[in-house]
């Protein structure tokens, strides 16, 4: 029997499989792959899925993707080679061959090169061990950043792993320690004597990211609120809720205002259906139009100019959109040429 079985059944395990069984995220019995980092949140979270297995009877799995940012890149990803053949788990290493040269290009390959794994073996689910402190981290990044209700809870419990991906199998990307804590995290792997690698780029202030988490969020705690990372978690939580909501809500909004796809290069919306609703139901309802159009992420500016149609003049015309696309009032309709 592997040593993990023969781990203390602590409080993390328990409130970890509590949550599990509340929120039924992870099914019984499902083949799962568990991307590992090396540093504490992931060690922690495959070591808490090794040590529930026997009661959920997974079929677990570890993916490392290894970016070359580092000199010890490789030396790392041989680390938690190791320790996936102590706890006999099947490994698979995805090495970039180009080195990233931005977190959003990284992040991007990463997502990919999992689904790579998770679709040639046939998982799927995959799973993260993104914490509470990264969404509260991810709430004010996206904050500063000018964010919707989308963006400040963008850490969500799951997610299709490849976003608009019609040929990808559908693959579920499963977050469940969101109430977990890094402080949390780091006791545990003490506490289980499990061989962090500490990365060395989290020191790094050149990325934001990593400015909010040592600076930004210390001071927070320091001179605002001792609990900030767990409000600003919490509010992460209740505004995804209500952006589930209301999307719900914009969607059955784009059938009554009969949003449709008249051709190939024409889209159309009936603004007169438009004019009797919240600017917050029309803002979502166009987004969503927008993102089928746009070649980038549609943003606050794209939305308005698209809004400020449902009241003018007839004939009345946008500017041209990124891609080209260009929207004129026709009345009952706001049409959208491509």
């Amino acid at each position: 029997m592997c040593d993990h079985f023969f781990s203390i059944w602590t409080n993390l395990h328990a409130q970890l499989h509590k949550l599990l069984l509340h929120r039924q995220l992870l099914p019984k019995n499902q083949r799962i792959l568990v991307a590992v980092s090396g540093g504490q949140d992931s060690l922690c979270l495959i070591k808490l899925l090794l040590d529930l297995q026997p009661k959920w009877g997974w079929d677990l799995a570890i993916v490392h993707c290894d970016h070359r940012w580092r000199n010890d890149s490789k030396e790392n990803a041989d680390r938690v080679a190791e320790l996936a053949t102590n706890w006999q788990v099947p490994f698979y290493r995805q090495i970039a061959q180009e080195i990233p040269k931005t977190e959003a290009i990284a992040r991007q390959w990463r997502y990919e090169s999992i689904a790579e794994v998770a679709i040639a073996h046939h998982y799927p689910y995959i799973v993260t061990g993104h914490t509470k402190s990264d969404r509260a981290e991810t709430l004010l990044y996206n904050l500063i950043r000018g964010s919707g209700a989308e963006g400040l809870s963008a850490l969500t419990w799951q997610r299709p792993l490849i976003e608009n991906r019609e040929t990808t199998p559908h693959l579920l990307l499963v977050r469940p320690m969101l109430e977990i804590t890094r402080t949390q995290t780091g006791t545990f792997c003490q506490e289980q004597n499990l061989p962090i690698w500490e990365d060395s780029t989290n020191q790094d202030l050149h990325y934001a990211r990593n400015r909010i988490r040592n600076e930004l969020l210390p001071y927070l705690q320091t001179h605002f609120n001792p609990q900030a990372e767990q409000a600003l978690a919490q509010t992460a939580e209740l505004l995804r809720a209500d952006a589930d909501y209301l999307e719900i809500a914009a969607t059955q909004l784009r059938l009554q205002a009969s949003f449709s796809h008249v051709s190939k290069e024409k889209y159309r919306i009936n603004r007169r259906v438009l004019q009797g609703t919240h600017a917050a139901l029309q803002r979502r309802a166009i987004r969503q139009l927008l993102q089928e159009i746009l070649p980038v992420a549609p943003n606050f500016t794209h939305i308005e100019k698209i809004r400020e149609l449902i009241t003018a003049p007839n004939k009345s015309q946008t500017d041209p959109f990124p891609g080209g696309a260009i929207a004129i009032v026709e009345d009952p309709w706001i049409n959208i040429t491509t």
